[in-house]
């Protein structure tokens, strides 16, 4: 069983607590992880500021922190940090709603948690293979690729996750 807590620590956009949940769900089962509980907080800024300082010595918010507390063989334990400013401002950049940007946030930190990394260029392009493949499932096609051609400049990538 994969148990996804949701808690929602913001006012900037509502949340759709079970299309996150199905999200988180739909990365494990593609990684194979059967036993799991991850919880997801959504925050704004200043919480994702404070938590960005304190886990990554990194100034200013991030869209996503993801932490692994406990992993074996069978289980998994971890939790995806994602801000629902920093998804409103990038949605309006990347024209598409800011309830999408978020699902991207809790894909993209579910990711990291079954071990998915974005350090070389290999790996961001693995990931980003893999977003695409779970925004799918939702009818969501992103338009990230197209809007950094004319503009020319890739899309940051997280700061980075902790990883234990």
């Amino acid at each position: 069983m994969i148990r996804v807590p949701i808690a929602n620590e913001q006012t900037t956009l509502p949340i759709d607590e079970p299309r996150l949940q199905q999200a988180v769900r739909a990365v494990f089962e593609e990684a194979s992880v059967v036993e799991a509980e991850v919880s997801v907080a959504v925050v704004d800024d200043p919480a994702m500021e404070t938590l960005n300082r304190r886990y990554l010595d990194h100034d200013g918010p991030t869209d996503v922190l993801s932490f692994v507390l406990e992993q074996s063989e069978d289980r998994l334990e971890g939790q995806i940090v994602v801000s629902a400013d920093t998804a409103q401002t990038a949605a309006a950049r990347f024209g598409w709603p800011a309830e999408d940007e978020l699902l991207l946030y809790v894909i993209h930190g579910a990711l990291h948690l079954v071990g998915c990394d974005d350090d070389t260029v290999e790996e961001q392009a693995e990931m980003r293979r893999r977003e695409r493949a779970c925004l799918a499932r939702f009818g969501l096609t992103p338009r990230w690729d197209e809007l950094e051609a004319a503009e020319e400049a890739p899309r940051p990538m997280s700061e980075g996750e902790p990883h234990s």
